[in-house]
């Protein structure tokens, strides 16, 4: 006679029980998935449910039902969204550079680097014909 298991589904809000969890788990999801914004409204729902998400309907003026949806990670909200929920929540959206594979753009020289650099020749010009 075998033992029957229980299992029930993950949930991560059972595991963000401080501010340090969420910052760590907000990190995580960056570092995952930093371009999905469907996603990313999935992760702020989590934090959401961890905190109250009666309150953050108040706070952010989005109807509960919108928020749940959204928060699921349907659709696709908008920016706008993200970040008042990210706002209402105590975080802010941010912009990192990436790291570029692409030559960086020269700097224009300054007058005393253009004294010192050495004169450039210049191009031969073909002769004109004369009628």
């Amino acid at each position: 006679m075998s033992a029957k298991i229980k299992t029930r589904e993950w949930d991560s809000v059972e595991y963000l029980r401080n501010e340090e969890d969420i910052r760590l788990y907000l990190e995580a999801a960056m570092e995952e998935a930093p371009d999905d914004a469907a996603y990313m409204a999935a992760v702020l729902g989590d934090v959401a449910r961890a905190r109250n998400i009666a309150e953050l309907a108040r706070t952010t003026g989005i109807a509960r039902e919108t928020l749940y949806k959204t928060l699921r990670g349907e659709g696709n909200p908008t920016l706008a969204t993200i970040s008042k929920l990210a706002n209402a929540l105590g975080f802010r959206l941010g912009l990192i550079p990436m790291p570029s594979k692409a030559p960086t753009p020269k700097r224009p020289r300054t007058r005393a680097q253009a004294a010192k650099a050495p004169a450039k020749s210049a191009k031969p010009t073909k002769p004109r014909k004369v009628a």
